[in-house]
């Protein structure tokens, strides 16, 4: 098996014609289709099936596809590395809105200076989708919350984030002056993310367990616009305290809610070593340390990293 040989099959899966794939690969159809052939003998598997409007992967062959593209992946970044004699490469890492906001700044400048011909993407979307996005290998790394599903997902502990009552009016203190019980939070009038969004499904959780009943007054999955609601009034939230620097310079009280009540853990997530591209790697080792080092800095309140 030759790397040329994965790469055909790669574009011709993605073109879904042999003669789309000729095109791309400036061959003649006939030879492309040859090899092909002969990867498909060497495996002895059938890779495509042919039909009257192209070529479409088989079962076997849609893993194949897969595992290939990692391959070619892996094999341009160990070219750029050895042309440049540095790390090179692309990865993409995925940040829940909070996080975002309190790590994504510092883990790009991190980057640029560890690694400047890594190419770093961000996606920035809820923990769910992270673990989704990482299961089909459209992003590398992620920090994500609770457990987790995917079975070509490895997780390691990073952190455990205490939960605060944020709101745009001076609270009525606590009747523990170390944070609120979930008991005292049914007076206020929520602003929550919908279900299935982790933090909700953690806030449902605790109110159930406490029997205590929920306001909920509105729903927003944006993290954005629910800030600008509860600074604007329209009713108070219950958020990690990185969501504050989504609205800097906004007056808003925030009071901690008691962590043996409501806690979040916050797990670094990446595909497993192997799977990982060296700039994978790099880019996971480079998010963990960032992220302890604004919790031991005082840049990420509210947080206890994960001991290990």
């Amino acid at each position: 098996m030759e790397i040329r040989q994965l790469r055909y099959f790669v574009q011709v899966v993605q073109s879904g014609s042999m003669g789309r794939a000729a095109i791309e690969l400036d061959l003649v159809t006939s030879a492309l289709s040859q090899q092909i052939s002969r990867l498909e003998s060497e495996l002895s598997v059938r890779l495509l099936t042919r039909t009257k409007n192209g070529v479409q992967p088989t079962n076997a062959g849609l893993t194949f596809w897969h595992k290939a593209q990692l391959i070619l992946r892996i094999t341009d970044d160990a070219a750029k590395a050895a042309k440049l004699g540095r790390l090179s490469g692309d990865a993409s890492v995925g940040l829940a809105p909070t996080t975002s906001g309190v790590l994504a700044l510092p883990f790009l400048r991190e980057m640029k200076y560890r690694y400047p011909d890594v190419g770093v993407r961000i996606v920035e979307s809820l923990s769910g989708n992270l673990e989704s996005l990482l299961a089909s290998r459209q992003i590398d790394v992620a920090i994500i919350f609770g457990g987790t599903r995917a079975k070509r997902v490895q997780t390691a502990p990073l952190l455990s984030e205490r939960l605060y009552v944020i709101s745009a009016d001076e609270l009525p203190a606590p009747a523990d002056p170390a944070g609120y019980d979930i008991s005292e939070l049914g007076q206020f009038p929520l602003i929550l993310p919908s279900s299935p969004h982790g933090l909700r499904s953690l806030v449902d959780g605790a109110f159930s367990r406490a029997g205590t009943a929920m306001n909920v007054t509105a729903e927003i999955d944006g993290l954005a616009t629910l800030m600008e609601a509860v600074s604007n009034g329209m009713g108070v939230t219950i958020q990690p305290a990185a969501a504050l620097e989504r609205c800097k310079g906004s007056r808003l009280y925030t009071v901690p809610i008691l962590a043996m009540t409501l806690s979040r853990v916050n797990l670094i997530a990446s595909l497993a070593d192997e799977e990982l591209t060296p700039s994978g790697l790099g880019a996971r080792l480079v998010l963990r340390e960032v992220a302890l080092r604004q919790v031991h800095e005082g840049r990420w309140l509210g947080v206890t990293a994960s001991v290990q």
